[in-house]
């Protein structure tokens, strides 16, 4: 029992430090919690705990990952998490080794994301705009369809995450507003350009909101979010927006596989870069802290500079 009281101790301590130093969210303490966990129960297996812990003991566990048939991803993440911690202990002087240092993980291909054509976002949008028009819809349903319109038109437009999509205040539909300010990760704000598409969405669904707030001769106050849920007090929630993205999807004609608030993300990051932006750029834009999270659309970029090779160099084949 000491052992594991120790280990919980010493996993307690990094994850107070990834929180208070890095800004590390609610999702990602709790992914290391049960990574480390999973490391300190195997060392508890061997009569190791966290503190004490060998390189061939963190072998042992690596190959034991294997054996439990992990896929080469999921233990290249609980190498880092294991890496991170002890890198943590060495610094904090409660270990004067570091067993992870030496360790390489599974090689593995990063897998592309999945990207939409420019012609299938515009497929998405015209329909999503036509429903909106819709003649025979009730005023409910047809404020649903604007919400969905603008939902689309500014994450095309700014390549938010989706759990930033729906928590936007309703200050950023301010009419004169071309940029709009983003809490990311770890609270971390960032400016987003909006272009004319995005703000004209969101001021003829804000327009709609107040007209149809009007004619149920509702007198409470406006809620504080730009897209506030039809049922409970509070926000869209990510899970409904990826319902109603997916049932956009199938009537534009696409596979409802194919599309999801991420997907869309991919497409505005790709797109950007395909038609000459900067990867620096990009990064700042996705909220992205380390480039090497945006080096994932160099296939992009890659395709973009062999076309002008072939396209411009006076030596290329016509």
């Amino acid at each position: 029992m000491r052992t594991k009281s120790s280990d919980a101790k010493l996993t307690g301590l990094f994850l107070d430090m990834l929180a208070a130093e890095q800004g590390a969210g609610a999702n990602t303490l709790d992914a290391y919690r049960r990574d480390l966990t999973d490391l300190s129960e195997f060392l508890g297996k061997t009569g190791q705990n966290l503190a004490g812990a060998t390189t061939e003991a963190l072998r042992a566990y690596l190959a034991d990952l294997d054996t439990r048939g992990f896929k080469s991803s999921s233990v290249a993440r609980r190498l880092s998490a294991a890496r991170h911690l002890f890198r943590f202990l060495l610094n904090e002087r409660i270990r004067s080794d570091d067993p992870a240092a030496i360790l390489s993980g599974p090689k593995r291909g990063r897998s592309l994301p999945k990207v939409l054509s420019i012609a299938d976002v515009d497929r998405m949008l015209s329909h999503a705009k036509e429903a909106t028009q819709g003649a025979s819809a009730s005023p409910t349903q047809r404020l649903r369809a604007m919400r969905l319109y603008c939902l689309l038109e500014v994450l095309y437009a700014t390549g938010l995450r989706v759990s930033e999509l729906v928590t936007l205040p309703r200050s950023a539909a301010t009419r004169d507003a071309r940029m709009i300010v983003v809490r990311g990760k770890g609270s971390k704000e960032r400016l987003v350009p909006l272009n004319d598409a995005s703000r004209q969405a969101m001021a003829d669904y804000l327009a709609a909101m107040e007209a149809t707030k009007g004619a149920k001769g509702k007198a409470s106050a406006a809620s504080k979010w730009l897209f506030p849920s039809f049922g409970e007090s509070g926000h869209l929630t990510r899970q409904h927006f990826a319902r109603d993205l997916k049932d956009l999807a199938v009537a534009a004609g696409l596979s409802a596989r194919q599309v999801s608030p991420h997907v869309l993300r991919h497409a505005f990051a790709s797109h950007l870069l395909h038609n000459g932006a900067d990867l620096r750029i990009v990064q700042t834009l996705l909220g992205h802290t380390d480039i090497s999270t945006t080096q994932i659309y160099t296939h992009v970029v890659e395709e973009r500079l062999k076309a002008m090779v072939r396209d411009l160099h006076p030596l290329s084949e016509k």
